[in-house]
């Protein structure tokens, strides 16, 4: 079991424990530029200000102590085994985010003391953690140990309903191109590819 990250002010978290079904291999492990899509997101992380960054997913990081109910499983999972201060989230599928679009979340979090995430995106999120956070989790989570097996967990909209939070405009809304399937990767990669490459594609 990891040490909990001591003085932890903003951990950043990878979102890398779904199933990839649509995909149809783990998008964790494909290919940006030379580099795998959990390499490319921890950096972005990183480069945002996040002071450490965790994975969570069973198959890379930590695995959800409450199974099958979603990023919010393992959202609860982190909360509850670092106990930060505040939470940076990234889901891995985000191939043409950048680091600024993630610290404007971190800037404008920070100075509010509220969750903030992108108009029409729940994700990528700041989310600091305070009695209200926690008192969401710890009572969405005992109602779900007590329903029967696949109950459906909360989910981030219903969370961002019930704490203070605030809704950023994107300078470019490309950036939070979610990648889950196979066609919707070539079209990322379309905008990442150096343009050499993308010069030779055409002719070919």
């Amino acid at each position: 079991m990891s040490k909990p990250l001591i003085n932890c002010h903003c951990l950043g978290v990878v979102l890398s424990g779904g199933k990839s079904s649509r995909m149809g291999k783990d998008k964790s492990l494909l290919t940006r530029n030379n580099e795998d899509m959990l390499s490319f997101s921890t950096q972005q992380l990183h480069n945002a200000g996040a002071s450490e960054v965790v994975v969570s997913g069973q198959q890379h990081g930590i695995a959800d102590t409450i199974e099958n109910v979603g990023p919010m499983g393992g959202i609860f999972t982190i909360i509850e085994k670092y106990q930060p201060q505040a939470l940076l989230i990234l889901p891995v599928d985000l191939p043409l985010i950048d680091d600024e679009t993630l610290r404007q979340l971190k800037r404008v979090g920070e100075l509010s003391n509220q969750a903030c995430f992108y108009q029409d995106n729940f994700l990528p999120l700041y989310l600091p953690i305070n009695a209200h956070v926690e008192q969401f989790f710890r009572q969405s989570f005992s109602q779900l140990t007590l329903d029967v097996k696949g109950a459906k967990g909360p989910s981030i909209k219903a969370l961002l309903k019930q704490i203070p939070s605030k809704v950023l405009i994107a300078k470019n809304t490309q950036q939070l191109f979610n990648a889950n399937t196979p066609e919707q990767w070539q079209q990322a990669k379309q905008q990442f590819q150096p343009q050499h490459i993308k010069h030779r594609n055409i002719h070919v």
